[in-house]
């Protein structure tokens, strides 16, 4: 199989068709499909189910996709070493991220970065924080923002503390005569909460100050989450990061006892960086991390 063929069955997978891939790489429906029936004949075995709906992996295309995107990163990895031995920055660096980190750091890193490298390509991808785990394990990305709490088993370096808040209505009576939000006066309120893929460190406090929240509004994403409580549904916590530039109106008090998420950026071989990723790394480590 050769390294086109690797392309297009990624490029398939991405898109679940065969004609958007045809598309993307330049290259006619039928040679796309030519391509994949000839790998599946070579491998013994179907990678892609076949639909009116579209095109989707099979068991075994999941398990093979890894490892087809471990060998294109090779590529570009040796392609990159290459121009950087001809004197070139060139390359792609592929970029995971949460929304907050997307809407309030991403747009600086790309504009500094692309001044500096102005040949090197920039992919973002955006999701939830099992989205990028899930990227970096896969190869879909070479770096990714995640907090520290949901990064598990991956190297992570630690980049920006972010304390977290207690977010009320606007104008709301406070139990307390104080300027924060302690466990016993939130214990008495309805939440509005997210899946733990979203905010794990919001999670992570619940438990460690056993407080079982009541809430009746699931929601996926933060703005949802601030908008429910700005017209009364409930209160939430949320990362300080998160209150910038937010467009209803609500009141933040520190939580009592303090907690915060640590933003970090995450690869899964720190050691085996293609030049480029390398650049974007040593790029957002010195100049987006405050001292530990």
């Amino acid at each position: 199989m050769t390294l086109l063929t690797y392309q297009v069955f990624k490029t398939v997978a991405e898109q679940g068709s065969f004609r958007k891939a045809a598309d993307i790489l330049g290259l006619t429906p039928s040679a796309i499909s030519h391509a994949v029936s000839a790998m599946e004949g070579e491998l013994g075995f179907t990678v892609l189910n076949r639909s009116k709906n579209g095109v989707t992996l099979t068991n075994y295309g999941e398990h093979l996709l890894p490892y087809v995107n471990a060998v294109l990163n090779s590529d570009e990895s040796l392609q990159q070493a290459v121009s950087e031995f001809n004197g070139l920055k060139r390359g792609k660096v592929k970029l995971g991220c949460f929304s907050s980190v997307c809407t309030n750091w991403l747009p600086d890193i790309m504009r500094s970065f692309q001044k500096k490298y102005p040949d090197i390509e920039i992919e973002v991808f955006q999701g939830t924080y099992d989205d990028v785990v899930y990227w970096l394990k896969n190869g879909v990305v070479d770096l990714g923002f995640l907090s520290t709490s949901s990064a598990k088993d991956i190297p992570i370096e630690p980049l920006w503390r972010d304390p977290l808040l207690c977010i009320v209505p606007k104008g709301m009576q406070k139990q307390k005569e104080s300027d924060f939000m302690d466990i016993e006066e939130m214990q008495n309120h309805q939440f509005v909460t997210q899946r733990e893929s979203t905010d794990a460190d919001i999670q992570n406090f619940l438990k460690e100050n056993s407080l079982n929240v009541q809430s009746n509004y699931h929601v996926v994403d933060d703005l949802s989450t601030i908008a429910m409580v700005a017209n009364g549904f409930g209160i939430c916590l949320m990362p300080q990061m998160v209150m910038r530039d937010i467009p209803y109106e609500v009141d933040c008090y520190p939580v009592q006892p303090y907690a915060e998420r640590v933003i970090g950026l995450a690869t899964l071989h720190p050691e085996f960086m293609a030049p480029a990723v390398r650049s974007m790394y040593n790029h957002i480590l010195e100049n987006y991390r405050e001292d530990f």
